[in-house]
């Protein structure tokens, strides 16, 4: 395994002065945004979701401060591990795995219920780092720098795509190829890429699908066709995002949520509610917040000198911003609705957590940015 030549704090209280504390901000800002609509779709109640939020808010906070102190070859030794162990998590939802709406998507452990696609979206990111690290850049367009990442997305996402989950699938493919064009893919490899996808795209949707998943697509296009079955959730939300207006009508005062016209409104539909009590202005102000996170992401990645920590900070950026430009793209009525949660603000113990925990990662990869692997390793080398 590659051992990191390291120019940086190695005592705890040097970590700490390292850590970038404005990202640590935006993340807790995003966070306490959650609380208060979770608070607030609850009926302004702390029962059933606001302080269960809160408390794994609290433990995942922790979680990445922990996560951000590991050096990054601790990271690097484990990438293969932890993709192995969410795969074999995977298989497991298939032999036991709890049904919930129809979707055999969760792993009952008493207390909690896991769901591994979640861990699986980190982990395929842990394992494209760590393949790439080690592969000589003039193989990365070769059929050795395609042949296994499609493996590593591959894999996951078939058994993803039988739970059904097609959001998490969808999303898992499109972080992987984010890796991947980030390696350092050739065009002449992306454009053919694209076309067959195009194609692909079009073969799912017509035999690929499930009835109800194609209802929704084609909803996308007249959700009125459908306004009691397919269509109900986009048509609900985008009254309740128009009638919020420029400001809102104040914190608790939203109507669709208070009076249940939204269905998922803790999950997938956050951010309707929150359009409706704080109006445009507060929906673009939390946009921004975003925004402000993905940047911080990219000025840490870029300023990494390994390729693996740039590609496992980028990996892991990405599949934040997919998350809310899906989710918010789904509940506007642009996308789909296929079952993406606002990343912080959400209710959900298993995102909550591995956003963190991938945040983890990008705050020690800031921390060991200057880390430099020695050059010719690996076991493609």
């Amino acid at each position: 395994m590659a051992v990191f030549r390291e120019s940086v704090p190695r005592d705890l209280p040097g970590k700490m002065m390292e850590i970038n504390w404005s990202l640590v901000l935006l993340l807790a800002l995003l966070g306490g945004i959650g609380i208060g609509m979770l608070f607030s779709v609850g009926g302004g109640s702390w029962e059933p979701w606001a302080g269960k939020h809160a408390i794994r808010f609290a433990l995942g906070i922790t979680g990445m401060l922990v996560i951000a102190m590991f050096p990054p070859r601790f990271w690097m030794g484990m990438s293969y591990p932890i993709y192995a162990f969410a795969l074999t998590l995977l298989i497991g939802v298939e032999f036991a795995g709890v049904t919930i709406n129809g979707s055999q998507r969760w792993i009952d452990l008493g207390p909690i219920r896991l769901q591994p696609s979640e861990i699986m979206k980190v982990a395929v990111v842990f394992a494209l780092a760590r393949f790439y690290h080690d592969l000589p850049t003039e193989k990365v367009s070769g059929l050795g720098g395609l042949i296994m990442p499609a493996i590593i997305i591959g894999m996951p996402a078939a058994l993803i795509a039988t739970q059904p989950d097609l959001g998490t699938t969808l999303l898992l493919v499109a972080t992987g190829g984010c890796v991947i064009f980030l390696a350092g893919l050739s065009w002449r490899v992306i454009v053919p890429g694209i076309v067959a996808s195009v194609i692909g795209l079009g073969w799912l949707f017509t035999y690929g699908l499930q009835d109800y998943q194609r209802a929704r697509v084609m909803t996308v296009l007249n959700p009125e066709l459908d306004p009691l079955g397919a269509g109900y959730q986009i048509i609900q939300s985008k009254i309740a995002l128009g009638s919020g207006g420029f400001t809102g009508k104040g914190f608790i005062e939203g109507t669709q949520s208070q009076l249940n016209y939204l269905p998922e409104k803790q999950t997938d539909f956050i951010f309707t509610i929150l359009g409706e009590e704080f109006g445009f202005v507060g929906g673009i102000a939390v946009l921004a917040i975003y925004a402000l996170v993905l940047a911080n992401t990219v000025i840490i990645a870029t300023s990494c000198k390994s390729t693996y920590l740039r590609l496992l900070s980028m990996g892991i950026g990405a599949t934040f911003a997919l998350y809310v430009f899906i989710n918010v793209g789904m509940v506007t009525g642009l996308l789909p609705v296929v079952g993406v949660p606002l990343p912080m603000i959400s209710y959900g113990g298993t995102v909550m957590l591995s956003v963190l925990a991938g945040f983890g990662l990008i705050l020690g990869a800031h921390i060991h940015r200057n880390a430099t692997p020695p050059s010719g390793t690996g076991f493609l080398g």
